[in-house]
């Protein structure tokens, strides 16, 4: 038997995924999304979390490139970015859609 490989489109969803799989990152998302940009301090005023635990939420956001952050020391800048976004909701339309055609048979 041979074993299939992922897609690097499988591999992206997946960590769009995984970036989406904390209702805490998916509050930050929504923060972000009414403005154009927050500091990190600012978003830590609207969460029931520490800012330690903020700072791991918005690197796991980071990672999956969702999010950007401007460094200004102290502060720190977060946009979303826009293409990322706009690509994960294309690989997450697809994926149901398709998902949704192999399942109505």
């Amino acid at each position: 038997m041979i074993k299939k490989s992922y897609t690097d489109e499988q591999i992206r969803l997946a960590r769009y995924a995984k970036a989406l799989s904390h209702p805490v990152r998916i509050q930050i998302l929504q923060i972000l999304s009414q403005q154009s940009c927050c500091y990190s301090g600012d978003i830590v005023d609207d969460l029931p979390i520490a800012r330690s635990t903020l700072s791991q939420h918005l690197s796991e956001l980071r990672e999956a490139g969702l999010i950007q952050g401007e460094f200004n020391p102290p502060k720190i800048k977060y946009c979303i970015r826009q293409e990322a976004w706009a690509e994960a909701q294309k690989l997450f339309e697809n994926f149901f859609k398709n998902l949704k055609n192999s399942t109505s048979l």
